[in-house]
């Protein structure tokens, strides 16, 4: 099987769009790990836990959301997670 070569990315959107391209490769490559016995802890158990958040959105916000976060195979709380993340960084780079 060949090796996928992970590149660096520039921000998680391109990491998404990257593993959604990928994502058959991937698969298999998962399978194959599993079937070897080489499957690890993921990153947030590496990282611990991640604190919940209760966030009021509009239904059309959500709405959208799903829609949008569907054409990149996220789950739409992964994806609001991502905007929220790169709009801090945005955020953070024009305070500077």
């Amino acid at each position: 099987m060949e090796t996928l070569k992970i590149p660096k990315f520039d921000n998680e959107t391109d990491e998404a769009n990257w593993a959604f391209e990928n994502r058959e490769g991937l698969a298999a490559a998962f399978l194959q790990a599993a079937q070897e016995g080489r499957v690890r802890q993921g990153t947030l158990k590496q990282r611990g836990e991640t604190p919940p958040t209760t966030i009021r959105l509009a239904p059309e916000d959500i709405s959208r959301a799903r829609t949008l976060a569907e054409r990149r195979g996220l789950r739409y709380q992964t994806y609001l997670k991502m905007l929220i993340h790169e709009a801090l960084e945005r955020e953070e780079r024009l305070a500077s």
